[in-house]
């Protein structure tokens, strides 16, 4: 009797034993899998050239306004990411297309870009576009396009706002995939003023001494740029964007890094 009761007590406490092993299994699967969200690095599409927000430096190096704020971001909120310097166009389709996961590329916030899919976070920057000219142009203001031509970034906000003027100027749109192309076709002769978001085209001629200025009276009502992704499951690295944004706007972080590129 005393046997049975041994072998029994035994077999329970080999089963407990199995549980325990099978319960241990379960948590350490629920902890994996939070270490592999933890683990997951995020790929964060981007332009090749958009100065002083995102672009090669001297040294070689990706810089920029936009880049800076992301690892200020990452840090705070305690994520990995990559970065692919796609150029405009090729960033938005990698993200529509799920090969990246994110876009930071001073991209203004509008209700147009929203309702087409984009989902964006917090602004994080105030900007809007204007005209400029070859530095010994006479054009003085939107009358003076008429019968010529302007350069502008395809799909972007300075895109859209000279669309809005051609036919009311009477100038035509040509269209380029980055902005340091389509100064040099201004600066060349080939179009007669460029439309751009305003503090880059300032900082280019700041920077570069490039052979242009900005045409007074030319610029637009402001808008916000922000962060975006293009997939709902992806709401996570918003909501970490705008979480990190706001406290790297309260330690002073934000305005070190704008200070850095475009002056206190």
């Amino acid at each position: 009797m005393k046997k049975r009761i041994l072998a029994v007590l035994m077999a329970v406490a080999t089963m407990a034993t199995m549980v325990g092993c099978g319960g241990s299994s379960a948590a350490e699967t629920s902890s994996d899998s939070a270490q592999a969200s933890s683990d997951k690095t995020w790929i964060i599409a981007t332009d090749t050239a958009f100065k002083p927000f995102e672009y090669t430096d001297d040294n070689g190096d990706f810089v920029g306004i936009d880049m800076d704020i992301l690892d200020a971001v990452a840090k705070d909120q305690g994520f990995k990411y990559e970065v692919q310097s796609l150029g405009w166009d090729a960033a938005i389709a990698a993200c529509q297309a799920g090969q990246a996961d994110g876009l930071i590329a001073g991209a203004s916030i509008t209700d147009e870009r929203k309702e087409s899919g984009w989902i964006f976070s917090d602004g994080y920057y105030d900007a809007n576009q204007s005209m400029a000219v070859e530095a010994s142009s006479d054009i003085a203001g939107f009358e003076d396009l008429k019968g010529k031509s302007v350069a502008v970034k395809t799909g972007s906000m300075s895109a859209t706002y000279a669309e809005g003027l051609a036919s009311e100027y009477g100038f035509t749109v040509t269209y380029f995939e980055d902005s340091p192309t389509m100064y040099q076709a201004v600066v060349g002769g080939q179009v007669a003023a460029v439309f751009d978001d305003t503090p880059i085209m300032a900082s280019n001629i700041k920077d570069t001494g490039i052979a242009m200025k900005l045409v007074d009276g030319t610029g637009n009502d402001p808008a916000q740029y922000g962060f975006a992704v293009f997939n709902a499951d992806n709401q996570e690295l918003v909501d970490m964007f705008n979480k990190g944004l706001a406290n790297i706007k309260a330690n002073g972080t934000y305005d070190e890094i704008v200070a850095k590129y475009l002056g206190e």
